[in-house]
């Protein structure tokens, strides 16, 4: 009998892949997405091969308890992820990263349950003081987006110790790769940089672009997600990531076009960078999608990023005006 798989946030950038990679494990999948930032569009090509559900974690409804309660595996993606608007509206995010895993928590079937696995978010460990950073490292959340995914993946581990639920949380680093969101407020870099190029205007590099960041591709992310939901590991926590830093600059050149400097930001690494050690030795994980690789890709489907805002220095400038407000 085939396995059955929840994928919570399945229809945004890293869960529409994720459910991508579990059909190709003979895996039945079950969608439960508000589209508050996914997109219905990036399941348009598995839509008759799953089922999808219309639903929003942070409200309380007994539709979820049908929907997961038969679940072998349960993969909770589903969260809000940008900075600048977590610092603007906390309790938006407190509700969503917070009480939408608590609600979820609270309606699965712990002894039917195989694995439960939490996407978590490396900003917790802030301005890292160590490097590579590894799972043990200090946890230093700088703005209110780190926060509640961090005490999200506390409630997860919570639920493991108490009530014995079978769960593991992964640290994503920098994921990046085709789907990433094209809309909304000022973010990732990525798409930042593609929505530039195909408007012919400059790359706006922040700072002068040495630091570094732990880009991932996005289906190394779910083959590791797959690794940890089959594992024999419980009440653990995995980094993961390539373990291969590169730099601002670099990605700008690989992307090709004009390039403009804007000021540094506070509470922003030079580097993040990734120990995948424990994830490569006990799950048998590892990046497989070189950064070259992966930029070509991207670039391959540029177009997706065609009808996403395109930032100026200007409007960057007044988006993240909080940011040096409040982290400064």
């Amino acid at each position: 009998m085939k396995k059955k798989a929840v994928v919570t946030g399945g229809a945004g950038f890293i869960g529409s892949h994720l459910v991508d990679t579990l059909l190709k494990k003979n895996i039945m999948v079950e969608v439960i997405d508000n589209l508050s930032t996914g997109r219905i569009e990036n399941l348009s090509h598995v839509k008759k091969e799953i089922r999808f559900h219309n639903l929003d974690l942070s409200l309380k409804n007994n539709l979820l308890s049908e929907i997961v309660n038969d679940a072998d595996y349960i993969f909770h993606l589903a969260s809000l992820a940008d900075i600048v608007p977590s610092i603007k509206h906390p309790e938006v995010y407190f509700k969503a990263n917070v009480e939408g895993t608590l609600n979820l928590l609270n309606s699965i079937n712990i002894d039917r349950i195989k694995k439960f696995v939490y996407a978590a978010s490396s900003s917790c460990y802030g301005l890292a003081k160590v490097i590579p950073t590894p799972e043990t490292a200090d946890i230093i959340p700088e703005y209110p987006y780190a926060l509640t995914k961090f005490l999200g993946e506390e409630l997860v581990m919570h639920w493991s110790k108490v009530y014995k639920l079978r769960a593991i949380s992964t640290r994503f680093f920098n994921v990046y790769g085709t789907r990433s969101r094209t809309s909304g407020t000022y973010g990732a870099v990525f798409g930042v940089f593609l929505a530039q190029k195909l408007s012919n205007k400059p790359l706006t590099i922040v700072g002068n672009g040495s630091q570094k960041r732990d880009f991932t591709y996005v289906t190394d992310v779910c083959e590791g997600l797959y690794l940890a939901a089959t594992s024999k590991f419980v009440s653990d926590i995995f980094n993961i990531g390539s373990g291969n830093p590169q730099s601002v600059n670099y990605l700008a050149k690989l992307i090709g076009g004009d390039t403009i400097n804007i000021p540094k930001r506070p509470g922003e690494p030079d580097i993040t960078h990734a120990d995948i050690e424990k994830a490569k030795s006990l799950l048998g994980f590892n990046s497989k999608v070189s950064f070259e690789e992966g930029v070509k890709k991207v670039l391959a489907n540029i177009d997706y990023w065609k009808n996403a805002p395109v930032w100026t220095p200007d409007s960057i400038s007044k988006e993240t005006k909080e940011w040096f407000e409040y982290l400064s």
